[in-house]
């Protein structure tokens, strides 16, 4: 696939931005700087970035609980994520939403969501909205292994399949559902191998390989604009964190998952993958890779100094955009 300097570039800054940004939550959360609970992805970089470098900015995106890299690499500002994820008045939900449910309807993100499934049938009815509207616009439906075992899945996959809806359902398989792995509660090996009950493509993708995602990914959105209906695309890959942070305790002996299966995970490691690939036959030098690590560091910096120094929410605005019965 021939992708161009500039996308290339744009692929590997959306990874360090979200790499830099999750490492900096997760210290700021041990540090007891954060409220509330934070679910990283660090080291499933490729997936988000890959799939959202397919789309166009007037493509939608519906996310999960796991969601900022989604919203990284769909354009999200450092800056507003940061203060949202403080709780501060300046985050992109006014700190009301927090980690889990950051939206930004103006750049496509419908909103991470703390219940898992929920953003499948979502993401079924953007795309049917976008239809009625006449816009050949994709909605992309991020979501875990776990997600693939509700009803929303099947009811979803279902729906957008009969009506051939501008779908790519993106399952970001990391192997556990919370601290349970995906084995020993999911009746196939692969979650792709479901697309079959719907008569759709159902296609692996190594969920560490960046270039092999966005083809993946760029494929189904030409396919879902040409009016042949959704994909089920799964990406292998592997949270090296825990489920929440702070969680290691369940890494061990006595744990669910063991140090050395981490590390080999760590050692497949996206970003140095891509680094790797980037730098063979000078396709972009070492260089332009240092100048966006240094330029992507000097932003989060900003990023926390503004969420640090932002106001939180004052007490009278506690229904203000609020949903009350």
């Amino acid at each position: 696939m021939d992708v161009g300097k500039d996308k290339l570039l744009e692929m590997y800054r959306s990874m360090q931005r979200i790499r830099e940004f999750e490492s900096k939550v997760r210290d700021l959360s041990l540090a007891g700087e954060i409220p509330g609970f934070v679910h990283v992805s660090i080291g499933e970089e490729a997936s988000s970035t890959g799939v959202c470098a397919a789309l166009r900015k007037t493509d939608r995106i519906t996310s999960n609980h796991r969601g900022h890299g989604h919203l990284i690499a769909k354009g999200g500002t450092l800056k507003q994520m940061m203060a949202e994820i403080f709780g501060k008045k300046t985050g992109y939900c006014k700190g009301k939403g927090g980690s889990m449910h950051i939206v930004d309807y103006s750049l496509g993100i419908l909103g991470a969501n703390g219940i898992v499934g929920a953003g499948l049938p979502i993401a079924a009815g953007s795309a049917l909205a976008a239809v009625i509207a006449g816009k050949d616009d994709v909605t992309a439906c991020f979501f875990g292994d776990g997600a693939s075992n509700e009803g929303t899945f099947h009811e979803s996959l279902n729906l957008a399949a009969v009506w051939k809806l501008p779908v790519i359902f993106v399952c970001e398989n990391n192997g556990f559902g919370e601290f349970t792995p995906m084995q020993t509660v999911t009746s196939v090996r692969d979650i792709a191998q479901r697309a079959k009950a719907y008569n759709i493509p159902g296609v692996i993708v190594d969920g560490n390989n960046v270039m092999e995602v966005y083809q993946a990914t760029s494929e189904a959105v030409a396919r879902a604009r040409a009016g042949e209906g959704p994909t089920l695309l799964e990406c292998k890959t592997y949270r090296w964190e825990g489920h929440v942070v702070g969680e290691q305790a369940f890494i061990g002996e006595e744990g669910y998952r063991q140090k050395a299966e981490i590390e080999e995970w760590k050692r497949k490691c996206p970003i140095i993958r891509y680094e790797q690939f980037l730098l063979s036959d000078a396709k972009i030098s070492k260089a332009e890779i240092t100048r966006i690590v240094d330029e992507t560091r000097a932003e989060l910096e900003d990023a926390v100094k503004f969420a640090r120094e932002s106001a939180l929410p004052d007490v009278s605005e506690v229904t203000t955009d609020v949903f009350v019965r």
